[in-house]
């Protein structure tokens, strides 16, 4: 199916079209035209948030009212968000909108309708170099069926007007007119291990080495820090696994049967087992580098391991931030003279 208006495949997208793809989008499509694994979907694009916006502000004010609000007054942005995540989640889509993404993901589930779909937000003001802003937004987890899909639509576009959201963009000064949402759509994963891995050491920058840390389940769990991964460091070179921590992963998300996902008991006799072998550890390597080589700068990486197929599938892939804001910062010039401080000081005396 090709793409329309307001819906994007990924195949047609890439880092270039985060202005109107977001984060997220632009991320998967960038790596699906790198050759790399991702699960397959599309995106509703930001011009269909602006148009459901729009129609929105027939009615009332929506990016008047939060521009208006005092940063420092909770109260104030509480009252405001719960009002405006009511009406985004409460209001129709327009036509056309509704017409293109019941169309796009009939063609993504095909002759299985009610296939499992993650639908997740995807900010334009997220995941660049220079901020984190992902999290602030919502992502929702085996979603069945078109009427659902199009549900958790309108709630990643809620999310925007969360408190936390509203928060940041008031402290950061960034203006209501420029912020807007793109939603991912996109076959879930049943993964039997899932997790991150950074193409630096997260805790000493060292570029020489991957990080990979990874759980049962889908990876929900360890991105919301609810199970201590597996952790081991990698060579990123030689291969060679110089950490190699295996953690008591005593919970997994897994499918819940009507949608959505539990938090369930792992059993015994793998609570202390490695959730990925030597091999998969290799795999997961060349993976990073191939991305980082394409990226041309380190990245922070969400994968999965397919419970059938074995497969490994990206899920995202977002430039590092820490250790390149640090690298980035100003660093003071040496003076030429050593002792020219002094000699202002004292006003060149002997």
């Amino acid at each position: 199916m090709a793409s329309s208006e307001h819906v994007s495949w990924f195949s047609d997208i890439g880092l270039d079209d985060r202005p109107h793809v977001g984060g997220k989008g632009g991320s998967l499509g960038e790596l699906e035209r790198a050759g790399i694994a991702v699960p397959p979907g599309f995106v509703v694009r930001t011009g269909a948030f602006e148009r459901f916006v729009r129609a929105l502000e027939q009615k009332a004010p929506v990016r008047a009212l939060v521009g208006s609000l005092d940063p420092e007054d909770l109260e104030a942005i509480k009252t405001c968000s719960g009002a405006l995540r009511g009406r985004v989640e409460g209001a129709a889509l327009p036509p056309d909108v509704l017409e293109e993404i019941t169309a796009a993901h009939a063609a993504l589930c095909g002759a299985e309708p009610q296939s499992p779909l993650a639908v997740r937000s995807s900010a334009t003001s997220e995941d660049s170099v220079g901020a984190s802003f992902a999290g602030l937004q919502d992502t929702y987890l085996w979603v069945q069926g078109a009427s659902e899909a199009l549900r958790k639509v309108r709630s990643c576009w809620a999310s925007l007007y969360s408190v936390e959201a509203v928060s940041y963009r008031l402290q950061h000064r960034i203006p209501e007119e420029g912020v807007a949402m793109a939603v991912v759509v996109q076959r879930m994963v049943d993964a039997r291990t899932a997790g991150v891995m950074f193409t630096r050491s997260p805790t000493t920058g060292d570029r020489s080495v991957i990080t990979i840390e990874g759980a049962w389940g889908l990876g929900s769990a360890v991105v919301g820090g609810e199970v201590t991964p597996d952790r081991w460091v990698v060579g990123k070179i030689t291969g060679e696994i110089s950490v190699r921590e295996i953690s008591d992963k005593a919970i997994q998300h897994v499918p819940a049967a009507a949608g959505g996902i539990d938090a369930v008991a792992v059993e015994e006799d793998r609570r202390h087992s490695a959730s990925l072998s030597d091999e998969e550890l290799q795999r997961l390597r060349a993976i990073a580098r191939q991305v980082e080589r394409h990226y041309g700068r380190p990245q922070d990486i969400e994968w999965a391991v397919d419970r059938r197929s074995g497969e490994i599938l990206l899920l995202q892939s977002r430039p590092e931030t820490v250790w390149s804001a640090k690298e980035s910062a100003p660093v003071a010039r040496a003076a030429d003279n050593p002792l020219a401080h002094l000699m202002s000081v004292f006003g060149g005396r002997r």
